[in-house]
């Protein structure tokens, strides 16, 4: 998530870098061999060319509207999980005590009961986070080639610890007992698995008379909950915006951008007393096109929330601050920082 407030013109240019050489290339071309052959095939009327571009204004806006709510509504989710995240802190510290046993547990033997429910909560919030960024077939990491290699630099750049995930492998393991983490890490949906494990640990604290029906039934709707967020966030992360409204937009965006000097070069042309000729296209070609191409890769970069780049839900940031706060619940003092921005972005 990019946390300054605005885009810096170097960042604009590393965003779309090599794309803005290609169309300033293809600008220059054109202007340059009509300029010295004035062939007039190359020269498209302004009229069908603006009907296109309004066409494709309006599906990439449709794009960007649709990848945009994929954006906020995991935003919304992880929201959610930070609340239901400190009601199960809560709950656990209030509901799971001596009320209902009838052997009385020390303060000690509590805490430690109430450090094993919260601890492996957290764990699940870090063995979610890793999940959700195992990279699928659609995403920019997975396309190889130049792609691939852009997209490993940014999460170097920007991630902490993102590309190859070290801050999830501790913190997962930090959070669980040994014998606990070595079982349910080879599960192939930990994440899961961690969730049931403390639906059985309530079970057991329910046999043991330290919760009563009422506030293992509600423990147990917390649990649900989680189930609830982490299905949510697998239904983004593992059902793409529909390909053919991505692809589609690329290729309509390509061929407006391939056009849009055939239009221009012989409009400036034309203009009198004008001593640059077509080559006056050449940046009006380059500001048209690079504007459509921000519009896509607006859109292109935001459609999958879960994909370790700079327009990601900061899905470790939430998870350190719930940490935190859970941690101070148990009255820990040796916190862990939070996680900071790296050059401009918060992961």
């Amino acid at each position: 998530m990019y946390v300054n407030k605005n885009i810096s013109p170097m960042g604009l240019l590393r965003f779309s870098g090599w794309q803005l050489l290609g169309i300033t290339l293809w600008a220059t071309f054109v202007a340059t061999v009509f300029e010295f052959t004035h062939w007039e095939w190359m020269h498209i009327p302004w009229l069908p060319l603006s009907v296109i571009g309004t066409a494709v204004a309006f599906y990439v806006g449709f794009k960007n509207n649709q990848a945009y709510d994929r954006l906020w509504e995991a935003r919304k989710i992880w929201g959610a999980i930070v609340n239901s995240s400190r009601a199960w802190g809560s709950a656990v510290k209030g509901f799971v005590g001596n009320q209902f046993t009838d052997e009385v547990y020390s303060k000690g033997e509590l805490h430690a009961i109430h450090k094993r429910l919260i601890y492996r909560h957290v764990g699940w919030l870090y063995a979610l986070r890793s999940q959700l960024l195992i990279p699928t077939s659609w995403e920019h990491i997975s396309q190889g080639g130049h792609g691939r290699k852009t997209t490993e630099a940014r999460m170097k750049r920007f991630g902490v610890g993102l590309l190859d995930d070290e801050v999830t492998k501790t913190g997962l393991h930090d959070f669980l007992p040994e014998d606990e983490y070595k079982r349910l890490i080879n599960y192939k949906n930990t994440a899961t698995q961690i969730i049931d494990q403390q639906a059985q640990d309530l079970k057991a604290l329910r046999a043991e008379g330290l919760i009563d029906d009422f506030r293992h039934m509600e423990l147990q709707k917390i649990l649900y909950d989680f189930y609830v967020h982490q299905g949510k966030c697998e239904r983004i992360k593992k059902f793409p915006l529909p390909r053919q409204y991505g692809s589609m937009s690329l290729i309509f965006v390509g061929i407006f951008i391939f056009l849009v000097p055939l239009g221009m070069v012989a409009e400036f042309h034309s203009i009198e007393h004008n001593p640059f000729g077509a080559w006056l296209s050449i940046p009006f070609s380059v500001l048209i096109s690079w504007v459509f191409l921000m519009m896509e890769l607006v859109g292109d970069y935001s459609e999958n929330p879960f994909e370790g780049l700079g327009n990601d839900i900061p899905m470790l940031a939430l998870t350190r601050t719930i940490e935190i706060d859970m941690r101070e619940m148990l009255d820990e003092t040796d916190l862990p920082p939070k996680i900071e921005a790296v050059n401009g972005v918060l992961m």
